[in-house]
């Protein structure tokens, strides 16, 4: 059972109102967490053509872009038009110790999973601590 969320409704209804030709950038939601030595980063693209995904890394910042066209009739008379056409974009600065050269994305059912792997220097390791077996002398002098 869903429930009514009196405010959403008023901020999509004035989204509509407001801007009902939106032409820039829209936000597409995600989930970020880390597993292990990595980063998963998961975007909601759902009716999202695969081949106009593109995901680049430039320096520390990581862009995710999308497009998606909406079909046209030009005789549909629409009684509602919720789903958005055009660019999808975000961008995210990644913090220093990421391995960007190993950054992998998949697309499946909608849904972009990027993985951003941890550099092997940032990792946690262990410190091996050496010892000196030998005694120290100390000299004294006699007065």
């Amino acid at each position: 059972m869903a429930t009514y969320d009196p405010f959403r409704e008023m901020e999509r209804l004035a989204s509509n109102f407001l801007d009902p030709g939106r032409r820039g950038p829209r936000q597409m939601p995600m989930d970020l967490y880390r597993a292990g030595d990595h980063y998963v980063l998961s975007a909601d693209l759902p009716g999202i053509d695969p081949g106009s995904v593109d995901v680049d890394v430039d320096g520390q910042l990581l862009t995710i872009r999308a497009e998606r066209t909406l079909a046209t009739d030009e005789q549909a008379q629409w009684i509602t038009r919720e789903r958005t056409g055009g660019t999808f974009l975000r961008q995210l600065s990644l913090g220093q110790g990421l391995d960007t050269e190993r950054i992998a994305a998949s697309y499946d059912n909608g849904v972009l999973s990027v993985t951003i792997p941890i550099s092997e220097k940032a990792k946690p390791r262990k410190i091996e601590i050496t010892t000196q077996n030998t005694p120290q002398q100390i000299e004294s002098s006699a007065t």
